[in-house]
């Protein structure tokens, strides 16, 4: 199992380690709650050293990337970045990533834990496929990647690392210079709230940390994360998305371009065009329960989906959740139930909005 640099950090922190994607990650510091509520009132950080970071340069990159994913990364000027997803031929979900353009040349790709080597196989694949000039350079191991997010999260940072960061557009990134060393800063996150996503040296990470934590920021694991992205109607490979779901059922849309000149264009605009036959939604229960993963969504007593996740939302105090509804159950205010532990707990059908519905 591996660790990333900040582990003995978790642990002086008080963090409560668990396996996650084959690395030992903080689950937990405090409690969740406590950590889901920094966040949404004041500002904490995360490790997320376990996400996989690589480097794609040369003058064939932007040609290369093109024809992996279906948005259209031409558009996408120096020092922002493209959440997108890869696909594949059948038009499925290999992965959800960010794209950020370095120079003409140059992107970063920061893509999921549990999918790194098989990501990477896949880009080592259709390289040779495709006999194109492009290096790829992981860096996932050389480096730490620490999200700080939360309502004062922009502010904070920009007083401890001496940089106005306040004018980062969404999905912007600029460099830093911080204690001699130079950062990745970027402002994406996985909460729903605003903040950045910095990138160190791994040597560095640890004193990262410990400045953010004697600034104040709460340490928040990877429950709080969770229940932080659903209540955002954030996907999660593997849940939300797999290598057999298609963008367009996903509610991801608005990512695909008229192109087609990537894996799987033809199916994703076939379903673009007739509409899928399902949709990815949210759900509400209306009396206490907790939904989880795998529990069964009922309508008049039959099963017609199941939960791709499921948490206690400490923010709007009820269990929320999301599943892949036939289009005809797919409507904000449709009564349902979820089965829990053999009971149907009422619910009703939301859209993915939770925080702002």
């Amino acid at each position: 199992m591996q660790r990333t640099a900040l582990y003995e950090a978790h642990l002086q922190a008080g963090g409560r380690m668990i396996e996650f994607a084959d690395w030992e990650m903080p689950v937990q510091y405090a409690g969740i709650i406590q950590e889901v509520q920094a966040v949404r009132q004041q500002w904490g950080m995360f490790d997320v050293s376990h996400m996989a970071r690589a480097y794609f340069r040369g003058g064939d990159a932007l040609a290369f990337l093109s024809r992996l994913v279906p948005s259209d990364l031409s558009k996408v000027a120096p020092m922002m970045g493209q959440y997108t997803v890869l696909t594949n031929e059948r038009g499925g979900v290999v992965d959800d990533v960010i794209i950020y353009q370095i120079a003409m040349d140059e992107y970063l790709m920061v893509f999921n834990a549990a999918n790194r080597q098989k990501d990477l196989n896949w880009f080592t694949h259709w390289l040779g496929a495709w006999q194109m000039k492009v290096s790829i350079d992981d860096q996932t191991e050389q480096t730490v990647m620490l999200a700080v997010q939360g309502p004062e999260a922009t502010a904070r940072l920009s007083a401890i690392l001496g940089a106005p960061l306040e004018g980062t557009p969404r999905f912007g990134a600029r460099f830093v210079e911080w204690d001699g060393v130079r950062l990745f800063a970027a402002r994406t996150g996985y909460t729903g709230e605003d903040g950045f996503e910095l990138i160190a040296p791994a040597e560095v990470g640890t004193r990262l940390w410990r400045t953010l934590l004697e600034a104040g920021a709460t340490p928040c694991g990877l429950g709080a994360r969770d229940v932080l992205r659903v209540e955002a109607g954030l996907h999660l490979y593997g849940h939300e998305l797999t290598d057999e779901t298609n963008p367009i059922e996903a509610g991801l849309g608005w990512l695909v371009s008229d192109r087609l000149s990537y894996l799987g264009a033809e199916v994703i605009q076939q379903v673009k065009q007739s509409g899928p036959s399902r949709k990815l939604m949210g759900v509400r229960l209306q009396e206490r329960g907790v939904p989880r993963e795998g529990y069964p969504v009922l309508i008049e007593g039959q099963q017609v989906g199941t939960l791709t996740s499921g948490v206690y939302s400490p923010t709007l105090e009820q269990g929320i959740g999301m599943a892949y509804l036939p289009v005809e159950y797919a409507k904000a205010g449709t009564p349902c139930a979820v089965e829990i532990r053999g009971k149907a707990v009422p619910a009703i059908v939301s859209t993915r909005r939770f925080l702002k519905s």
